[in-house]
């Protein structure tokens, strides 16, 4: 298993395999689906991140195919991936859970700071 936090795109990517097997292009549009567009993955980028989770045992290859003359190969989660999915999962909820709870302590004359337009707060 990889450690947690993983970073947004891997988080996204393993979430998206974690249905039937997908390809390329498949992955990019079930991620955009799944982070409702906030996260817009360019072929050479994920790619390149699918070979990195494939070396690390997250993903593996499902299969080939050949359409219209070019490979397509799909790629799904493997044990390794799903447990490593689920336990940044857990680890996100508990962060929601902390988040959410000391967020219902502010008392009414405590106002949250709103985050600005680009980048939010660090």
């Amino acid at each position: 298993m990889v450690d947690t936090p993983l970073r947004e795109p891997t988080f996204w990517i393993l979430t998206a395999l974690a249905g039937p097997p997908l390809h390329g292009y498949g992955i990019i549009g079930e991620v955009a689906a799944l982070s409702e567009g906030r996260l817009s993955m360019r072929p050479g980028t994920l790619y390149g991140a699918l070979d990195r989770l494939v070396d690390a045992g997250l993903i593996k290859v499902d299969r080939e195919e050949v359409v219209d003359g070019r490979l397509r190969r799909y790629y799904r989660l493997s044990g390794t991936g799903n447990a490593t999915l689920a336990a940044e999962t857990e680890r996100l909820r508990r962060n929601v859970e902390a988040a959410t709870n000391r967020l219902g302590e502010l008392t009414p004359t405590a106002r949250p700071i709103a985050p600005r337009a680009v980048g939010g707060l660090a």
